[in-house]
């Protein structure tokens, strides 16, 4: 058997799944303010009838690193050493951060000598005297360490470089985050990722602990996972280095269910939750990767994230009139939905009301003091807003199927795109946590290789075996890892016929069942 947990912003979900991938039972609680207390309540709930059922693994999605830069809490102080000195001082890093947010994450800045050319070339001898000195400041100061090197993605020697010597003075378990296993392409953006990551690792640490302790307490000693952010598993402990691939976890994590629950691989899936809407794409039953850089928190990066736009539509979303003016959201009452709606006995008027008055679902146990005109102006207001979200993914003006998952979902019509019915699958609810709990776990590697007179094959297949490596120390088991992604994208302001090569590689836990 295997457990699947999602903490979202409203509610904490957990199923139990059997070795044929069979949703056994299933169970939602209230997120609470210490996530741990949430996660121990859902798995206390999803057992309370099956205390002697063995579990083999625990994946857990959360929001927690997202939301800690969202509002700027739990963050550690990073110095950042930048390699590339003279070249880059003309833009100093932290330069395109919000104020409140650098004043929260900024440490020392070091620039110095070192990084390399488009071609891999040198640019210039590392200056080891000023790692060292960097290195024992960070550590007299508990600094996390993000270390960004001009074209590592080229050639990584000098960052591997740093990271030995910061290893030597700071200690071997000192958090030291490197630009070219964080990031793309695109200094400015793969520096900033590379400091929230660094910036992230007591978050990381808070959230694997206690997770870990959660599951041990309610099921032995299971194994236990995070999810990432492009819908598959990777080990707590790669889940401390590496913490920026949980951000928009959750998200991947929906789309990841949808598809299996649905059991379609294309297609997009609508998550409608008790504050957002979240739409996104399917592509061979993986959510698609975002092409452009991302904002996080205001901080412009080149993470890795899916291709999702995000609509402040939920449940909870607060309906107001004033005159003949109806105004839906964008703010929600969240979590507190079941408390503070009309249909519930609260006295806030939510866009689950006006569904409710409009017989479009049937919720709560009181009857919602909202004006059928009013529920109608907030209902097409909200349709309005998911119609224009859907023709933002869509990949065509054909029709294409649409799965609705999450809790707030049966506030949807059944019918959207062009009259194609919306595919609401068994356990939608639910479809966050079954993501989790049947995913793989994977490993990738983007690069630039400037090929030149070098042999092309052999260069492939080095970042092939890179990727299939990452996969196994992400967890994935070493004898069934393969290839899923493989792509290569020409970069014509290079010399030397580079190319851009993106391969992920995937495989089941290295865990028997």
């Amino acid at each position: 058997m295997r457990i699947g947990v999602d903490v979202g912003g409203t509610n904490t979900d957990a199923v139990l799944i059997d070795a044929n991938g069979l949703v056994v039972d299933r169970t939602k609680t209230p997120t609470t303010a210490d996530v741990s207390t949430g996660i121990r309540n859902a798995l206390g709930q999803l057992l309370r009838n099956r205390p002697a059922t063995p579990i083999s693994a625990a994946m857990l999605g959360t929001t927690q690193c997202t939301n800690a830069v969202v509002e700027r809490r739990g963050l550690r102080r990073v110095s950042v050493l930048r390699l590339g000195a003279p070249a880059t001082t003309a833009v100093p890093p932290f330069t395109d951060w919000p104020a409140d947010l650098r004043a929260q994450v900024e440490g020392p800045v070091a620039i110095i000598a070192g990084g390399h050319e488009f071609t891999g070339k040198e640019l210039s001898a590392l200056d080891v005297e000023a790692v060292k000195r960097t290195a024992d400041d960070a550590a007299r100061a508990g600094l996390s360490i993000a270390v960004v090197g001009v074209f590592s993605a080229v050639n990584p020697d000098h960052e591997q470089r740093v990271a030995e010597v910061c290893a030597r003075v700071a200690g071997p378990d000192h958090p030291v985050s490197l630009s070219r296993e964080i990031g793309s392409i695109g200094f400015l953006e793969r520096e900033n990722a590379t400091i929230l990551n660094a910036a992230l690792a007591d978050i990381a640490r808070v959230a694997t602990t206690s997770f870990e302790e959660a599951v041990h307490a309610a099921c032995g000693p299971a194994r236990c996972y995070l999810t990432q952010n492009d819908g598959t598993l990777m080990a707590l402990d790669y889940a401390v280095r590496y913490p920026s691939l949980i951000l928009a976890s959750g998200t991947a994590n929906s789309m990841r269910g949808a598809a299996y629950l649905a059991g379609v691989s294309e297609g997009l899936v609508i998550d409608v939750g008790g504050t957002t809407t979240d739409i996104g794409i399917l592509v061979r039953g993986f959510p698609r990767e975002a092409p452009f850089a991302v904002e996080i928190g205001g901080v412009r990066t080149n993470f890795r994230m899916p291709d999702v736009v995000s609509l402040p539509l939920g449940g909870g979303t607060i309906v107001r009139q004033k005159g003949n003016q109806v105004r839906l959201g964008p703010d929600s009452v969240g979590f507190r939905l079941t408390d503070e709606a009309l249909a519930f006995g609260g006295t806030v008027s939510t866009f689950t009301d006006a569904a409710i008055v409009l017989g479009r679902a049937t919720l709560g146990d009181h009857s919602p003091a909202m004006s059928e005109s009013t529920a109608a102006a907030a209902y097409a207001m909200a349709m309005d807003l998911v119609e224009r979200g859907l023709e933002r993914m869509r990949p065509s003006s054909a029709p294409i199927r649409t799965i609705a998952v999450g809790g707030g979902s049966v506030l949807l019509p059944d019918c959207m795109d062009d009259g194609l019915p919306l595919l609401r699958p068994s356990d939608f609810q639910v479809a966050n946590a079954i993501g989790a709990a049947i995913s793989e776990v994977s490993g990738g590697v983007d690069r630039i290789l400037a090929i030149g007179s070098q042999n092309s094959q052999q260069l492939r297949a080095e970042v092939e075996h890179e990727a299939v490596a990452n996969a196994v120390a992400a967890g994935a088991d070493p004898t069934a890892v393969r290839i899923v992604v493989r792509e290569e994208i020409p970069i014509a302001y290079l010399s030397g016929n580079a190319i851009r090569v993106r391969v992920k590689a995937a495989g089941p836990m290295a865990i028997s069942e």
